[in-house]
């Protein structure tokens, strides 16, 4: 859908900007909207849907599993398809002969605005989502651990529901902020980042209001505190993008003096934009750090003095998960401004190639310098909600090995002082002491070690793998050049097949080692050193990614979940099954898709929220089917049934009126 969607908003955006800049803006990013719903949409139907099928908190883990493979795949081989073709277009044009950027007499070009589609727009829906569902489900999981001491069924489905709903909520509340967003013709950079600020922070001021009364209504354990490790996830998120915004954007210092330094050269381009890159990394870490901080002692009620007892534990780290579903609440607008990037390249792109003129190419060249900035600030909220659940994720291990345990037959774990703990009953921190997970272990601090390793190891041979497929295609351009006649002058045409072709054997050839080399070794590290290794291995490879900021997220979070899968032979049964569902929804949005390929003015980009709408209305119906609480019942339980159903007539009309409306204009 995303990689469609960006296909047509890419000449809505071309077109648009031969009448203005804040049309041209405004069709990219509405198109770049419909890839934010999409994405959290078919995250949240999932995760609810296999809720329903096993009722098991344990069980939906293995839909992160798909989509931590998903993420990884698709972003290894997104990112080597658009960088191969992207270096060999400007060497070979730009450089070489001078010939302007996507000129049509390159045979890379069509390969490199595809490119953008499929690394930047696929690649990084696949990572958020992956992110989305990592978030939502390692909470859930860990609420329903956190309760389970209690003994109290209604209160776990509580804590497992109340990041749901909250997601859902934040559905409705991103389509707000979205149509929120707004700018004047003639404006400049700032004022256009400034036009998508609101749409972000709209919603997350709603989100963190609304946060208040979904966890009031679900009567969760200190549910105040909890909200507000919500809204600290949300200042984290809006803190990380206003950092990243700063040192990516050509309207602020960073970005101006590394401009600056090139009157020296291109070596001294290189080494500030190195040191500009590491020194961006310090307000994202600490304000993760504080953010895990103030999130932890919110769910703890700030008991500081008892914070590490086990009961303390449970609720602060599921606090921590709280708040990265926070953070990510919003993600239908931030995802949004983060395709937007591509489909404003693409512009530029298609207006060079038709020939629209010099002034239409200064604005979408205008709108791609934004899209740059835009972009960096959806790669900062991927890794940057992957640290917040750091603590969470590393506790969803525990919970992966009890469960392990006790499927295995193994019901007691004797301590260092010959005390003997229920498998069921015992702490996370038993399990660290029984695994003897501590830094005096030798084995943890070679696990800290090869986990940091790795995410360099990981970018290494990913790099290197674009630069052999880029060696490739830079051959085959200057191979066109020489044998086919007339392309300079535009008498002959490129074969651009055959570029498109090679960033696409490479891709798929590249990425296989990588990512299997990512799977494979916590399976290595365990056999080898045991949990505390694995243990060691996640830490490892959660710092070093986070501040590397490269290709670390998918692995990391695949370290994790993959046990989960492993650990519940049924869960292949919820994989079929959520397969399944997605594709029935994906034919439903295809009935809308095609709507629009057959109606060129059909204004797609504005009705297409009606989907996660109704993703968000069925998650709400579903959280009162699924709760028994009679006083939830009364609350949630008839309003949600009655929304849910106009919701549904309101999809069957919408089809039929698109349906008809396209057949009208196709006579």
């Amino acid at each position: 859908v995303g990689i469609s969607i960006a296909t047509i908003a890419n000449l809505k955006a071309a077109t648009a900007a031969r009448e203005s800049i804040q049309k041209s803006f405004m069709a990219g990013f509405r198109g770049g909207a419909v890839m934010g719903m999409a994405v959290i949409g078919t995250s949240l139907a999932g995760a609810a849907l296999i809720y329903i099928i096993s009722r098991d908190a344990d069980v939906i883990m293995a839909f992160s599993f798909g989509a931590s493979s998903l993420a990884l795949f698709a972003k290894a081989g997104g990112g080597i398809f658009t960088k191969t073709a992207d270096i060999a277009a400007d060497l070979t044009g730009k450089v070489e002969l001078g010939i302007p950027e996507d000129d049509p007499r390159n045979p890379a070009v069509i390969a490199d605005n595809v490119g953008d589609n499929v690394g930047d727009v696929a690649g990084m829906g696949a990572d958020l989502y992956e992110s989305y569902c990592g978030s939502i489900l390692a909470t859930a999981a860990l609420g329903a651990a956190a309760f389970s001491s209690a003994g109290s069924e209604a209160l776990q489905i509580k804590a497992v529901m109340a990041p749901m709903l909250i997601a859902a909520v934040g559905i409705l509340l991103s389509i707000l902020g979205i149509f929120l967003v707004r700018t004047k013709e003639g404006a400049t950079m700032r004022e256009l980042l400034r036009s998508l600020g609101v749409g972000v922070n709209f919603s997350s001021l709603l989100i963190a209001a609304a946060t208040f009364g979904i966890l009031c209504l679900l009567g969760v354990e200190n549910w105040v505190g909890l909200s507000f490790s919500v809204i600290t996830g949300l200042v984290a998120g809006i803190v990380i993008g206003q950092a990243t915004e700063y040192f990516t954007s050509h309207s602020y210092k960073p970005t101006q003096k590394i401009a600056g330094s090139a009157q020296t050269g291109p070596a001294t381009v290189i080494i500030a934009g190195i040191g500009s890159g590491m020194i961006s990394t310090a307000i994202p870490v600490v304000t993760i750090g504080v953010a895990i901080i103030l999130a932890y002692l919110c769910a703890i009620g700030f008991d500081i003095e008892n914070m590490m007892a086990p009961q303390n534990m449970s609720m602060g780290l599921y606090g921590i998960g709280i708040a990265a579903v926070g953070m990510l609440s919003t993600l239908g607008v931030t995802l949004a401004t983060d395709a937007y990037g591509p489909i404003a390249d693409n512009a530029g792109g298609n207006a060079e190639m038709s020939g629209l003129g010099p002034e239409v190419r200064k604005r979408t060249d205008a709108l791609d310098a934004l899209g740059n900035t835009t972009a960096a600030t959806g790669k900062g909220f991927a890794i940057g909600s992957a640290a917040l659940t750091a603590l969470a994720l590393l506790a969803s291990y525990i919970e992966e090995i009890r469960i392990g345990l006790i499927h295995n037959g193994v019901t007691m774990l004797e301590m260092s002082d010959g005390t003997m703990r229920f498998v069921q009953d015992a702490s996370i921190l038993d399990f660290m002491e029984y695994y003897r997970v501590s830094l005096m272990n030798p084995t943890v601090l070679i696990g800290v070690f090869i986990g940091a390793m790795m995410s360099f190891l990981f970018c290494g041979l990913t790099m290197n793998a674009v630069g052999r497929a880029a060696q490739s295609m830079v051959e085959e351009v200057r191979r066109q050049f020489r044998e086919i006649k007339g392309i300079l002058t535009g008498e002959g045409t490129p074969d651009y097949a055959r570029c498109v072709a090679i960033s696409t054997r490479g891709a798929q050839r590249e990425m296989l080692f990588p990512s299997l080399l990512a799977i494979a070794a916590p399976v290595v590290v365990g056999l080898v050193f045991g949990v505390a290794g694995v243990m060691g291995l996640l830490v490892g490879g959660l710092s070093s990614g986070f501040v590397l900021t490269m290709g670390s997220l998918a692995f990391v979070l695949g370290l994790i979940l993959i046990f989960a899968y492993w650990d519940h032979p049924i869960n292949f049964v919820g994989f079929v099954l959520i397969g399944l569902a997605l594709i029935c929804w994906s034919i439903s949005s295809k009935v809308i898709l095609l709507a629009k390929i057959w109606h060129a003015d059909f204004p797609l980009a504005n009705r297409i929220p009606i989907i996660p709408v109704l993703t968000a209305l069925a998650c709400l119906f579903l959280a009162a089917f699924l709760y028994e609480e009679a006083a939830f019942q009364a609350k949630f339980f008839v309003p949600a049934r009655v929304l849910s159903g106009f919701g549904a007539i309101c999809f069957t009309l919408y089809s039929i009126v698109s349906i008809l409306e396209s057949g009208t204009s196709k006579k």
